[in-house]
């Protein structure tokens, strides 16, 4: 077994050195963001500000990066929440993982700052640090374009080095987008994290590897959703969907649905201004949008900005959604925070409660806004700080649409209440993807499930959180997840009896998936085509994983960083969503179209294995192999 080999870098002094991860760690956290997670915890003490130079900024690679395997190019940052004061995960699939790799290294730990702009060059098993004045100010096109090519690239933009709380990095492209990346990278006065190398990663057993991603290549190519409509329209093609289901979110989360929302769906966008699809390195599926703006072929909005900076701004223009989403790219910040943001401050200074210079009802006026932001210049830099902070200054909290500090993702969750649960008891925060995404089974995929009913949902939530903090740990991407749901159900569709009954079914399982933790790795000893990652990494790696063993790596992920939040002052007070989302029926003559956290909350705890004040129990710590915490 080769184990992961890691640098602590030291940006004030300049110094080095490497750290090989032991077998036990290895096995137990698998790398990405469960490692990074519990690096972290061990790494810091509680009370540190995310901004300080004793904060740590932890970038590594999944178990899978570099190894060919379906859509594993996923890396991760990990840092304390510039938003939340709590853990932060940001993940990506730019090309950056992949040269780390090769230059040696399976995850940098970067702390203090460095003492001018800067960035890290990694090559060949060495690390030097070099000043870059001339890269100062420059967007994260720019600074890629200035920097050797053969490299790999982590940069900021201006968002980030201007402190900017919800700034973003990018690696080529694609962007770590949530939870203020770029502002730690920024307040180490690190402009970029750079890597080069041949290395290549040796497997257990190569040929098994093979033959094995061969068969999955296959399966996702013939699923219908990472084969036909992933491809066809990414995840913009959800855009319908969440409108026909009352999950999309428009004016600031006051509806879920959007009068004109064709006009800025993935069919119109697909039919209209997509010059072709693409991917991330290593991805069949080829979700990724390729679109022009002003005339220059650019990577076009996932759905998260079409939904936040469309139908909840009541904007219906399309062209403007895509200049916008590359606006945000090039300067480095997260579209879902600023978006959900502005959204905020609009309805904040409609009510007379503040003036951010902004102009509702005149979406041309937005990209002056988005630079406003990032430069944190005007009345409207002032939304640079996210919408918690916004609030606590001007007020407003029953309409702040965030959880934890960071904005909720672009799903109502009034009309798909296991989706609210999921964002209430996220790590991270407002998460869809670390809140585990019901919204997929409850409203916009093809199953067809009660999505008010507060009923199986802690169970459903708890198995999906753990299968993708999993995923995330060995650097696969979500969108892996999806091919779980049989294939036959896409040939019926949503209305039918089959798709019906398969959410019935799901529903009906809550107490077998309730009390499934406590014996996963023994009643799932196997692998199976089903979930293909466990087997994967297993002839990678050379770990017994098995499919019990890679949903109890989620599990005990998730309660690490769920220490973490709780070492930092979090509570279970803060598993919570704005009043508009809680006590306000999205639907007036329904009152049950509210998310019925009340109900759920003390169920999610339960079948988690935490106290009813949400702590995790000693007696689960000690079975999943995580160290008390002090005085625990």
């Amino acid at each position: 077994m080769i184990l992961p080999v890691y640098a602590q870098v030291d940006l004030t002094n300049g110094r080095w050195r490497k750290c090989t991860i032991s077998a036990r760690l290895f096995e137990q956290y698998l790398g990405g963001k469960a490692l990074g997670a519990r690096l972290l915890t061990d790494l810091t003490t509680a009370g540190l500000d995310p901004l300080s130079p004793e904060a740590v900024l932890i970038v590594n690679t999944g178990s899978m990066n570099d190894t060919g395997a379906p859509s594993s190019s996923r890396f991760n940052m990990t840092f304390k929440n510039v938003l939340t004061g709590g853990i932060a995960s940001s993940n990506c699939g730019g090309p950056f993982g992949m040269l780390l790799k090769k230059a040696g290294f399976d995850g940098l730990i970067l702390c203090g700052k460095a003492p001018e702009l800067s960035m890290v060059v990694v090559e060949d098993g060495k690390i030097r640090i070099e000043a870059c004045p001339q890269l100062q100010g420059l967007d994260t096109e720019r600074t890629q374009e200035e920097l050797p090519e053969r490299y790999g690239k982590l940069v900021i933009g201006p968002a980030g080095e201007n402190g900017v709380r919800f700034a973003c990095a990018a690696s080529g492209e694609r962007v770590a987008g949530r939870c203020g990346a770029g502002a730690v990278m920024g307040s180490k006065n690190l402009k970029a994290v750079i890597a080069y190398g041949t290395r290549e990663v040796v497997k257990a057993n190569p040929e098994g590897f093979e033959a094995h991603t061969r068969k999955w290549v296959k399966l996702l190519k013939k699923h219908p959703m990472t084969g036909d409509s992933l491809p066809r329209y990414g995840s913009a093609g959800l855009v319908s969907k969440a409108n026909a289901s009352g999950v999309l979110p428009t004016r600031n989360f006051t509806r879920g649905r959007y009068e004109y929302y064709e006009e800025v769906s993935g069919e119109t966008l697909a039919d209209t201004r997509l010059t072709r699809n693409s991917s991330c390195v290593s991805c069949p599926i080829r979700c990724e949008r390729r679109v022009k703006v002003k005339g220059k072929e650019v990577k076009g909005p996932e759905y998260e900005t079409l939904g936040l900076f469309g139908p909840n701004l009541e904007n219906r223009d399309l062209d403007l959604i895509n200049e916008l989403n590359y606006k945000c790219d090039l300067l480095g910040m997260d579209t879902i925070s600023l978006a959900g943001t502005i959204a905020f401050a609009m309805e904040l200074q409609e009510k007379g409660m503040g003036d951010f210079g902004l102009k509702p009802g005149q979406p041309d006026d937005l990209p002056r806004v988005v630079e406003d932001v990032a430069y944190r210049r005007g009345p409207a830099g002032e939304l640079s700080v996210g919408s918690k902070a916004l609030s606590e200054k001007y007020g407003g909290a029953d309409f702040a649409i965030h959880a934890k500090g960071l904005e909720l993702a672009a799903y109502e969750p009034r009309k798909s209440v296991g989706m609210g649960l999921g964002y209430a008891t996220a790590n991270r925060g407002g998460c869809h993807l670390n809140g585990g995404y019901l919204a997929l089974l409850e409203s916009v995929g093809v199953i067809s499930m009660d999505a008010q009913t507060p009923k199986g949902k802690p169970e459903l939530t708890v198995f999906f959180q753990n299968g993708m903090e999993a995923a995330s740990a060995a650097g696969f991407c979500l969108f892996t997840m999806q091919a779980m749901i049989p294939g036959i159900l896409f040939k019926f569709g949503p209305a039918s009896f089959a798709c019906r009954a398969a959410g019935k079914v799901m529903l009906s399982a809550r107490p077998l998936l309730g009390r499934i933790w406590k014996f996963m790795p023994w009643i799932m000893p196997i692998n199976c085509m089903l979930v293909p990652h466990s087997k994967s990494i297993a002839l990678v790696t050379g770990l017994p994983m098995t499919i019990g063993k890679f949903f109890t790596v989620g599990e005990r992920s998730y309660n690490v960083e769920r220490l973490y939040n709780l070492r930092e002052g979090l509570t279970a007070a803060d598993d919570a969503l704005p009043g508009r989302l809680t006590r306000t029926p999205q639907d007036p003559d329904r009152p049950d179209t509210v998310v019925p956290l009340d109900k759920m909350l003390p169920v999610y705890y339960k079948v988690r294995g935490w106290d009813s004040h949400g702590v995790p129990t000693a007696k689960r710590l000690k079975h999943l192999g995580i160290p008390l915490p002090e005085g625990g």
